[in-house]
């Protein structure tokens, strides 16, 4: 272990320290910790799409400290140690790529993805097995994950096993069917406003997965792609108003008209 890995540890367990530790970090639990550690992992994510190396140096010794933040805990109710996840971790690497590691026949991306799934349902069997319940190929999903990413994840688990169509076609008419059922509630006049919301929000729900399915056959990650979106809107937008605050009005004074002529010539340009 590195010279600067020990003296982590020893700070997180000096913060850690009764009576003469700090107040925040010994009040803290496994469920209090998690929120810090959802946003770590984003401003890691924020750094990298900024290209800001020097920021995602700090960034990452900030995610780490995550992880010995909780080793620190389960260490103190004996659970296990630091020492126990590096170990788990590379157990499961070396189990996980027999072609770096072993004299395996796995040759091409498609037997090494192949390998790795089916390890990955191992582990799952393990764990419904150890916890006494029916193995489903949709366990171990985590229910924290951005919605977008876990539809994702739901929608690859469930092609895993042929719960899938083949082509593009089925898939961009589930969508427009989803579409037309949105607008079906939309228009009904027979229930009242909170179950009229209420069935909007599912249609809405089931359109929104059906377009997560036509990004994941695409070969894309819905996460990235509305990531990108947002990016490049918010880049137009910041023009529009630069470009209204040059003719000396205020984004207000325009209509919409205007305002959409505004857009299309700097979506145009770019």
């Amino acid at each position: 272990m590195s010279a600067n890995l020990t003296q982590l540890l020893s700070i997180m367990q000096q913060l850690r320290t009764p009576e003469t530790g700090c107040p925040w970090d010994l009040k803290q639990t496994f469920d209090s910790v998690v929120p810090h550690t959802i946003e770590e992992a984003y401003e890691v994510a924020d750094a990298i799409a900024n290209k800001d190396f020097d920021d995602l140096k700090g960034e990452l010794g900030d995610l780490l400290f995550q992880v010995v933040f909780y080793a620190q805990m389960a260490k103190e109710q004996g659970l296990f140690e630091f020492d126990d996840i590096l170990a788990v971790l590379n157990e499961k690497l070396i189990r996980r790529h027999p072609h770096v590691f072993s004299n395996s026949d796995l040759k091409t991306d498609a037997e090494i993805n192949a390998n790795w799934e089916a390890e990955k349902e191992k582990e799952r069997q393990k764990k419904a097995q150890s916890q006494n319940k029916q193995e489903s190929v949709l366990d171990n999903i985590p229910l924290a994950l951005p919605a977008l990413t876990r539809a994702y994840k739901i929608q690859k688990r469930a092609a895993s096993v042929g719960f899938d169509w083949a082509e593009l076609e089925p898939v961009v008419a589930k969508i427009h069917e989803e579409i037309d059922e949105v607008l079906v509630e939309v228009k009904r006049t027979d229930l009242d406003e909170v179950e009229q919301k209420e069935r909007i929000v599912d249609e809405l729900g089931d359109l929104l997965f059906a377009n997560v399915n036509l990004i994941r056959h695409l070969k894309a990650n819905p996460e990235q792609v509305l990531t990108q979106a947002n990016s490049k809107f918010s880049s137009r937008f910041k023009r529009v108003e630069a470009h209204v605050r040059s003719l000396g009005k205020e984004m207000g004074d325009c209509t919409l008209n205007e305002l959409d002529a505004i857009w299309n010539e700097i979506k145009h340009n770019k």
